[in-house]
């Protein structure tokens, strides 16, 4: 009986709608491709259009001018904040929840932007609004402040959104990568680093300004933070500025942008139409690839024709990138506050091509030398392949001018970075601490190495 009762029950049950009948219909909005999908696709309302406009700080020289670092000052609060972590790094993830939950929290004006690569993980983890860098608006014309999670690479990245921009919003970064030369902050002091850079510039800070409150009514909202909040200490760090040309002499820099695809490069009118210059924090290199050919580079100074070098190729770098590839290649370390550029070889076939160290306002020349076996070298720019070059292209290096070009107009040039205020050396840190710098052969106890560092 209670196998006719299943039977039964298996007879009268209603048949599976056909795929085949004309009827049927595919509930696509709850396949896992849609969801994800819908879960990737930004939503309108979190653009970055929608966003005021970015704030431009003030930076004057410290009351210690032998230090050569600067102060930061805003004329009213930061408003916009784009953060960017470390990829495939769920301890940089972390991190940046914590950090934007704290800011949220305690800052609330503050809006924070992060790239779409992280944004449906990061909207899912934060209860508050993101927004998300699009192509609706420049990132130049919305950020104010940029805060980086990660090692020097993401540190990199985040610098390179504005390689053709002559300014860079000032940077806080927390080291959590291999080496982390560039990293001035460990991410316990969060909160202090935040609030450091927040709240610097605040007239409040100033007692001739305490009972001033109806003239700066933007500080009025954070007014009982300022006080005993000191200003931002900043180190700017230079980059390289480069331009393109093809052995006509016609400027061709628009070859390596990144924002151009490359049907809009090949229609671009090459001979006339002007081009943005290409920046560089660390170097900018003319190598040799996958070739398995040497390459051959005609290398010039201000004008004036200085070597051609065979190997794998020759980079320019700056102070900053002095202890990245080119302290690799065999090139000097030098102190970032040093304006000055220096061009290694790379395995050069010489004993006799050693790196010179010349002045940031020089000139330098690198050019594929039509003596050059391959057709083509790469072009590089802080450890990233922007572009192939023929025979006879140029590329024109010198050092970014900083400053202010003319009276009434905001500062630019440079990457700003955030420092601790104490009188800790990061620098002095890094080549101790990571490079071991002049650290004699030999084993060492516990206590010699935690002597030595």
């Amino acid at each position: 009986m209670a196998t006719r009762t299943v039977l039964d029950r298996l007879w009268l049950a209603p048949p599976a709608p056909c795929r085949c009948s004309a009827t049927w219909r595919r509930p696509f909005g709850t396949t896992r491709m849609r969801r994800q999908m819908q879960q990737a696709k930004p939503k309108p309302s979190t653009s970055i259009a929608q966003l005021p406009a970015s704030i431009t700080p003030k930076y004057l020289p410290l009351k210690k001018p032998a230090s050569g670092h600067l102060s930061l000052h805003w004329p009213r609060p930061p408003r916009n904040l784009l953060l960017v972590l470390k990829l495939d790094a769920p301890n940089a993830v972390e991190s940046v929840v914590a950090f934007a939950n704290h800011v949220h929290r305690e800052y609330p004006a503050v809006n924070m932007i992060v790239e779409p690569y992280f944004f449906a993980m990061l909207s899912q983890r934060l209860r508050f609004p993101i927004f998300v860098a699009d192509n609706g608006a420049s990132l130049s014309e919305k950020v104010d402040v940029i805060a980086t999670f990660g090692g020097d690479g993401t540190f990199l990245r985040a610098a390179s959104f504005f390689k053709l921009l002559p300014s860079v919003p000032p940077i806080l970064s927390f080291s959590m990568g291999t080496l982390g030369f560039l990293g001035e902050w460990n991410f316990g002091d969060h909160e202090l680093a935040w609030k450091q850079i927040y709240m610097s510039g605040c007239p409040f800070n100033s007692p001739s300004h305490a009972t001033d409150r109806d003239k700066y009514p933007e500080w009025d909202s954070v007014r009982e933070k300022c006080h005993g909040a000191p200003p931002a200490k900043i180190l700017l760090r230079h980059r390289l500025q480069a331009d393109l040309y093809d052995k006509e002499g016609n400027n061709i820099t628009h070859i390596a942008s990144e924002r151009l695809t490359r049907d809009r490069k090949s229609t671009m009118a090459t001979p006339q139409e002007a081009s943005p210059s290409l920046r560089a924090v660390n170097e900018i290199s003319v190598y040799r690839g996958l070739s398995p050919h040497l390459a051959v580079v005609n290398i010039t100074h201000n004008g004036s024709p200085l070597t051609e070098t065979m190997g794998d190729g020759a980079l320019v770098s700056t102070p900053t990138g002095s202890t990245a590839y080119s302290l690799s290649t065999g090139g000097p370390i030098v102190h970032p506050l040093a304006k000055s550029l220096v061009l290694t070889p790379i395995s050069p076939c010489s004993l006799s091509f050693r790196s010179l160290v010349l002045p940031f306002e020089r000139s330098i020349s690198l050019r594929v030398s039509p003596r050059n076996r391959s057709d083509e070298l790469i072009f590089s720019i802080d450890g990233k392949q922007c572009a192939s070059l023929a025979r006879g292209t140029e590329v024109r290096i010198n050092g970014e001018f900083v400053g202010r070009g003319q009276a009434g107009e905001d500062w630019h040039g440079g990457v700003p970075c955030v420092m601790r205020a104490d009188n800790f050396d990061p620098w002095v840190a890094g080549i101790n601490g990571l490079l071991k710098f002049n650290r004699p052969f030999g084993r060492y106890s516990a206590d010699e190495e935690e002597a030595v560092d």
